[in-house]
């Protein structure tokens, strides 16, 4: 064949086979999922198309682009064929790691179409990302060693870097104790059902929901969109709140400070009447007592119930907000008042003595 037509030859010929054979993987994919529509798999899979034509675009090249003689790639043939060995293997972990996804997602979302418990799913879910970063993160360090051991002056390096590992082992678990520490956080939280994503957890006093879960740091969501990033071995050594431990169903407190005349049993009716008309209320019980009194206040404490950690919140605001309004409205003299006894007189000997004598 004439050399003037063997480069566009291998190039278009390589290019149209990596076309045809990624259409062809796309076909069979769409049937897959046609007939199994119940599986996400295949569906999923589609998304490592890019990745799968990459690869054999880089492999038919790696084999084929000796066969071109064009001159200035024979002068750099070498270098054409280290470059073309680099996308390969960045290609090939690229695809490993589409289809480790499409793998585990596929199956957390059969999973969790089943009649399954809210936290078992947040729980799982947090296994599954925790899971796919630790495989991402494992190819990416295998295919980066993989690179770079094509380099011949690091292949040398190889050898003295063995030679000290015992050393540099060492010297590196010191520094990156903290790191370290956190890693094995995570997978503590991970497999140990500590926290999991979509939490409601209460932390240095902030009140939250966990909403990513990594191996070195845990992001919590406020409720005014803030956003708390906090290392994940902060769960492991410290004390918590988690309110969505042992089911989602909560019950809160109002507490209100009233005047010692305040008509206790009308506050109690009030209370019924504010949670029947509340769509938050879960109606699972409720309750209103005095908890505590002070020599100017007796403390009333309503205790109210809810599915949720947000239901709860708006129902502690809503029976707050309306017997409050309802206390000024009716009985303000129920709310707290400042009492100021007249000051005692004093004889002319400087002896004090009460007013009333």
């Amino acid at each position: 064949m004439n050399s003037a037509l063997r480069l566009p030859v291998v190039l278009g010929g390589s290019v149209l086979l990596t076309v045809a054979a990624g259409w062809a993987v796309d076909l069979l994919l769409r049937r897959a999922d046609a007939r199994h529509p119940e599986t996400p798999l295949w569906n999923a899979l589609r998304r490592c198309r890019p990745a799968l034509q990459i690869v054999l675009l880089a492999a038919l090249l790696r084999g084929a682009h000796r066969q071109t003689a064009w001159q200035p790639l024979e002068d750099h043939q070498a270098v054409v064929g280290h470059v073309l060995s680099l996308v390969l293997i960045a290609a090939g972990a690229w695809l490993i790691v589409g289809v480790a996804s499409a793998a585990v997602e596929s199956g957390y979302a059969r999973y969790a179409t089943g009649p399954r418990d809210p936290a078992r799913l947040r729980r799982v879910r947090t296994q599954v990302t925790l899971i796919m970063r630790v495989v991402t993160a494992v190819v990416a360090v295998v295919a980066a060693a993989a690179m770079l051991l094509t380099f011949p002056s690091f292949r040398a390096l190889g050898t003295s870097v063995l030679a000290s590992a015992g050393i540099i082992g060492i010297v590196a678990g010191i520094a990156a104790q903290s790191t370290l520490g956190n890693l094995f956080a995570g997978f503590q939280i991970a497999f140990g059902d500590l926290v999991r994503i979509g939490d409601t957890v209460v932390v240095d006093g902030e009140w939250g929901v966990v909403e990513d879960i990594t191996l070195t740091f845990l992001a919590v969501r406020t409720w005014d969109e803030r956003r708390i990033t906090m290392p994940v071995s902060y769960f492991t050594t410290r004390p918590f709140e988690n309110w969505s431990r042992g089911g989602l169903q909560m019950t809160g407190s109002v507490f209100l400070h009233c005047d010692h005349s305040a008509p206790v049993d009308l506050i109690r009716d009030r209370v019924q009447d504010i949670l029947r008309a509340c769509p938050a209320w879960d109606g699972r019980g409720w309750d209103v007592a005095v908890t505590e009194t002070t020599p100017s206040t007796i403390v009333v404490r309503a205790i109210v119930t809810a599915k949720d950690a947000d239901d709860l919140w708006a129902v502690r605001c809503a029976v707050r907000e309306q017997l409050v309004a309802w206390l000024s409205e009716k009985h303000p003299h129920a709310l707290p008042r400042l009492a100021v006894a007249p000051a005692p007189s004093s004889d002319g000997d400087g002896s004090r003595r009460p007013d009333w004598d």
